[in-house]
Order: structure tokens, then C-alpha cells, then sequence
């Protein structure tokens, strides 16, 4: 490993915060190593301990990151780490191929054994020792650090080793190894706690460092020997992480030379699969280790708040998105945080001490309905519904609005505009946004801006006016506090009867909601219509329903209970104007009677001209299936 790794701040905090939850796992991981016998304090394989020169260059005593730990895995993909020469290994010889890579094996075996012996029987029995006189750190910092390192040292300079070196030394009159890793691979899973352990460890030795300049005078003096090569303490602990992925890329080399008949074949093939299993549970707790690292730098963000924070948690997505306002029809900037149960609604600080988001409300992800809405004003806009809140937002393209729908666990997907029936009052409504609709959506009175102002019933969202929505109910939504409702949910939520009552009052022909028709529309989009003269107009909601479809209704707004005029279409011939500047104008024209509109795009003004011209001959869409059935 050459070069000098980033330095990460050291977030200790994160150890203590997530080291319960990771507690029952490591003590699994525990009872693997204990089952193996106690071993003799001396070994076989010592180093020598004589000091080198002092080296030229200072090595870097900051820790590795799991950024950096990921990218040294990486590179174990590759065959670069391999040394193709060695005892047995003569380019030329005539060896078999499959003794080769176990000659390798046992090679690199030896090595890391060696390497086992510095961190456990150099780095830790010194650093202890000096522990243990109360002068640098705890003797709880020193097995912190190392983490079951003496098991796994033991492991292999008495168990591992001695087998490939028996089992080779008998090569010619037994050619196999895939029994011995076949014995041995099941003890391998104790390198779950000691990967798990390394971002801790290393976090560990840069803080101590700097709190104890003995540790740290130990720990120089100890790297300036031979036997360090003149590598860093962290270096040498990353041996282990990548010992296992190597095991697997070499057994794998070894099971792909092998003869077709070799009877080695069934054991290293058995034994290739379980050393894959012990590769999947130290990749497994590196990924958790991540994902909790990960997670406290997104609380630290949040401002750490005690509700939120809990290592249980799966952040699924983040990033800004824009609130539409329902009251000024304006957007303001927000942020969202996706946890596996909940949705996080955050605004950005402006002065960012200590946290660099306040959280606004959180919803929780169970019940939750999300789906798209076709806005014309508002492009990739998108509808939150929990039980909380519902919220109206904005992405910056369809693609991100795709992904925020897309993503949510749990959450209901598809065409849900109003709340059922048993739903009211349970959950929160959508508001209809005030510029939406010009008159009040329960009595149908135009709104004015002294004596008739918009309000919202907090059960159903719509918009209506002061008369009729002077009532409250008891919303379960929002704790059961009283709210301001309108009169059909303050009888349906209460079960109580007000004086006025309107129900069977017959709808004239103009009282059909632009939003119910528009849901049942052969066309239905903003248009403007000219006056006489062509110079000035109104822009309005242009629809033509499906069960009435040779009259074009014409409300003043997308939510209007009410048209404010409607033609009959049947008689009139559609005629296409030229586009100027940037308008695209179409007209109806009846003997001296002509409309004059104007559509946004030219490919909405072809589709309106298309419908009128099919309603102007009278031709509906069950004629249509009627022809197509002939």
C-alpha cells in the first residue's frame, strides 16, 4: 500500500452511538474464536526486534478511511498483488499449474503470518505493556485497537500454516488442498469483528496520538525497525482486511487449473464456496459499518436530535426540492431526507452552526401516497400524502421526480386526487391552491378580496369561503386538536346537522366542477380567448367532457365548481391562423359568430382544433367504436 491516505475527523461519537447495536454480532463472532485452544505466548515464527536507521521521510500517522479502505479492496481485484516468482514458482518450471498457485498460497501464507506476528506479538504485547504502567493509554484503548488480532494470529501461525506446510512437503504422494481450507474455513468468519473493528481502531490510534505523545513516541519507534518496512501501523492492520478477498481470488485460480479428473476437485470447489461465504460476511460488515458511519454524519447534519437518531435507520435518498405554496402559488426552497419510515421535511440554515438543516416535519414513510400531477404552471411536480401532512413539490427534472416517486418504501403509488371517505379527517388533505379557483368550491359565491376571502377546510383541502367554513371538528391527523372545517365534513366528521342544509339542490347545466369533468375530459387545457378586436382577452379552462361532448365548458379556473359560460360546438368550422410571435391562434366560426383562442404550444392548438373539428361534425367517440366494430 503506497502513498499517504486522507485523513478523516475522528467521529469516536459514532463508535459509542452504534456500538450496542453491534454488540450482539460481535459477540458471535467471539464464540467462533473461542473455540479455539489457548496457545503458547511464544511462537515459532518471531521477528528480530533490531532497529533500523531512521527514516528519511516521515510516514503519515493519519488513519485510513473507508474510503481508502474500499479503494485498497479494490485493487485486491486485480492481479498486481501477486508475485508469480518464488520457491516452486521458476518461470519455465514444469510443475503443474494448480501446485503452482498452491506453492503461491503457502508463500503468502508465510508473509502474512510474519505480519500477524508484528501486529500481535510487537505492536500489541508493547503498547499493552506500557498501557498496563498507566503512562500512555488504557489497557481498554490498547484491545480497542487491536480487536481479536492475538485469535487470528494464533489461528494461523498454529493451525493454518502448519497444515499447508505439512500438506504441501507431502505434495507428490497427496496433491490436494482443498480438504485443509475445507477444515479450516469455518474459523475464518472471526475476521467479521476485527473488519467491523477497523475504522474504529484506526480512529482510536489518530485520537490517542494526539491526546498521549508517549502512545504516540512508542508507536514512531516501533515503525522506524526493519520488520516495518517502513510502513505505518494502520498499513500493516489493513493486512487482515485483505487477506480473505485474496483467499478467494487464488482458490478460485487454483479450482480453474485444476484437471477435470483431479481428486482434488469436489473439496476445493466446497472449499472455494465457503471461503466466498467468508468473504460476503467481511464485505457484509464493512457495508454496516459504512452505512452507520454514513448515517451519524447525516444526523450531525440534522443538528443530532434525540427523535430522530437511531442506528436502526436506512437513509434511501436526499437531496433540494421545491415547495409549491398553496396560498401565493410561489415556490420556496426545501430539502428532503428518505429514511426507510420516515420522510424527513428539512429547510437549510442560513447560518449553519452546529447543524446544517432544521427539520420542519417528519412523515412517516407507512400509509404514505405519492403520485405525479400534470401542472402546467408548475413542470415535474409531484404529491407527498402521509398521515401528517400533505405536501406539494417540485423537482428539478422528470427524471429526479421520477426518482422521488419511485423510491419510497411502502408508499402507495398512482392516481389518488381526493381523500376516500372513511380517510377524512384521518390523514392530511391536499389544498387546492388558491389561484386554482375564483369562487368558493361549497356555495360557488366568486371570491372578492374584502368581502369574500379564500380560506381552506383542513379534513377535505378545499378552498372555500368564510360562511362555509365556519365550523371546527376534531382532526385525528393533527393529534385531534380542533380545526377550521367546511359544513359537508363538519356533518360527516360530528354527525351533527346545521340549519342550512343544501343537499338536492339540482345542478344547472353550467354546475359541473372543472376538476370532476376535467378527470372525465376529451381535451381539457388553458386557453386564451381573444376579444372582438383580437387585442386583449381572458385566459381561462377550456373542456370538452366526455359525456357531453359536443359543448366546450369554459371555467374561470382548473378547480371551479361552476362554468361561467359554454359553447355548443356542433355547426361551427375550426380554422387555423398563422403563428406570430410566439402565439399559436385557432378560431370557431359560425356565421357572424367567431371565437378567436390562442394555445400555449402548436401542438396543443392541433389537438384543439382536431376535438372541436370531430364535435362541430357531431362525431363522439362511441360513433367512432360503433365504425371500428363494422
Amino acid at each position: 500500500m503506497e502513498g499517504k491516505a486522507d485523513y478523516q475527523q475522528s467521529v469516536v461519537k459514532l463508535v459509542a452511538a452504534f456500538e450496542d447495536r453491534d454488540s450482539t454480532s460481535a459477540q458471535r463472532d467471539k464464540q467462533a474464536g473461542r473455540q479455539l485452544p489457548a496457545f503458547p505466548a511464544s511462537q515459532s515464527h518471531s521477528l528480530t526486534r533490531k532497529e533500523d536507521e531512521e527514516e528519511k521521510g516521515q510516514q503519515g500517522q493519519r488513519g485510513l478511511s473507508f474510503k481508502c479502505l474500499r479503494s485498497l479492496r479494490s485493487k485486491i481485484r486485480e492481479d498486481d498483488w501477486r508475485r508469480p516468482q518464488g520457491p516452486g514458482l521458476e518461470p519455465g518450471s514444469q510443475e503443474p499449474e494448480e501446485k503452482k498457485i498452491a506453492l503461491e498460497l503457502l508463500e503468502t501464507e508465510q508473509a502474512y503470518v510474519n505480519r500477524l506476528h508484528l501486529l500481535d506479538q510487537v505492536f500489541y504485547t508493547e503498547l499493552m505493556k506500557e498501557a498496563k504502567t498507566g503512562k500512555t493509554v488504557p489497557e481498554e484503548v490498547v484491545r480497542m485497537i487491536f480487536s481479536n488480532i492475538s485469535s487470528i494470529y494464533q489461528f494461523h501461525a498454529e493451525f493454518f500454516l502448519p497444515e499447508l506446510q505439512k500438506r504441501m512437503e507431502d505434495w507428490h504422494h497427496n496433491p490436494r488442498i482443498g480438504d485443509v481450507i475445507q477444515k479450516l474455513a469455518p474459523f475464518l468468519k472471526m475476521y467479521g469483528e476485527y473488519v467491523k473493528n477497523f475504522d474504529k481502531a484506526v480512529e482510536l490510534i489518530t485520537a490517542w496520538s494526539e491526546k498521549s505523545p508517549p502512545f504516540q513516541e512508542l508507536i514512531a519507534d516501533i515503525q522506524k525497525r526493519k520488520v516495518c518496512a517502513n510502513l505505518t501501523l494502520q498499513h500493516h492492520m489493513l493486512e487482515p482486511v485483505q487477506r480473505i478477498p485474496r483467499y478467494e481470488l487464488l482458490l478460485k485460480d487454483y479450482v480453474r487449473k485444476l484437471p477435470p479428473q483431479s481428486p482434488d476437485r469436489g473439496d476445493a470447489e466446497k472449499a472455494l464456496e465457503m471461503i466466498f461465504m467468508v468473504a460476503k460476511h467481511s464485505n457484509a460488515a464493512i457495508a454496516e459499518m459504512e452505512r452507520l458511519q454514513n448515517l451519524w454524519v447525516v444526523y450531525q447534519r440534522l443538528g443530532l436530535e434525540d427523535d430522530i437518531v437511531d442506528p436502526s435507520n436506512e437513509l434511501i435518498k436526499e437531496g433540494p426540492i421545491q415547495k409549491i405554496s398553496t396560498r401565493n402559488n410561489s415556490t420556496s426552497e426545501k430539502y428532503l431526507f428518505l429514511f426507510n419510515n420516515m420522510l424527513l421535511y428539512c429547510v437549510p440554515k442560513v447560518i449553519q452552526v452546529g447543524a446544517e438543516f432544521q427539520v420542519h416535519l417528519r412523515m412517516d414513510v407507512g400509509g404514505m401516497k405519492v403520485r405525479e400531477l400534470k401542472d402546467a404552471e408548475f413542470p415535474h411536480t409531484f404529491l407527498v400524502s402521509g398521515k401528517q401532512r400533505t405536501l406539494e413539490l417540485q423537482a428539478r427534472s422528470e427524471e429526479e421526480m421520477n426518482d422521488w416517486i419511485q423510491v419510497p418504501p411502502s408508499a402507495g403509488r398512482g392516481d389518488t386526487p381526493a381523500l376516500k371517505a372513511e380517510e377524512l379527517g384521518r390523514r392530511a388533505p391536499q389544498w387546492v391552491r388558491d389561484n386554482l379557483v375564483t369562487m368558493c368550491m361549497r356555495c360557488r359565491e366568486p371570491f372578492n378580496a374584502i368581502t369574500r376571502r379564500r380560506h381552506h377546510c383542513r379534513a377535505c383541502g378545499y378552498v372555500v369561503c368564510a360562511r362555509c367554513s365556519d365550523y371546527k371538528a376534531e382532526l385525528q391527523y393533527d393529534g385531534n386538536r380542533p380545526n377550521r372545517v367546511c359544513q359537508e365534513c363538519f356533518i360527516f366528521l360530528t354527525g351533527h346537522t346545521v340549519l342550512e342544509d343544501r343537499e338536492g339542490k339540482h345542478k344547472g347545466i353550467l354546475e359541473k366542477g372543472a376538476a370532476e369533468v376535467s378527470s372525465r375530459s376529451l381535451l381539457c387545457s388553458s386557453l386564451q380567448l381573444l376579444d372582438k378586436n383580437g387585442k386583449g382577452g381572458t385566459r381561462g379552462w377550456f373542456v370538452i367532457p366526455q359525456d357531453d361532448p359536443l359543448v366546450l365548458y369554459i371555467y374561470a379556473a382548473p378547480q371551479d365548481v361552476r362554468a361561467h359560460t359554454s359553447i355548443p360546438l356542433l355547426g361551427y368550422q375550426v380554422r387555423d391562423l398563422p403563428q406570430s410571435e410566439s402565439r399559436h391562434p385557432f378560431q370557431l366560426v359560425q356565421s357572424r359568430q367567431v371565437f378567436t383562442f390562442v394555445a400555449d404550444t402548436e401542438e396543443l392548438k392541433q389537438r384543439w382544433m382536431k376535438a372541436m373539428a370531430r364535435s362541430a361534425a357531431g362525431i363522439t367517440e362511441e360513433e367512432e367504436d360503433e365504425d371500428e366494430a363494422e
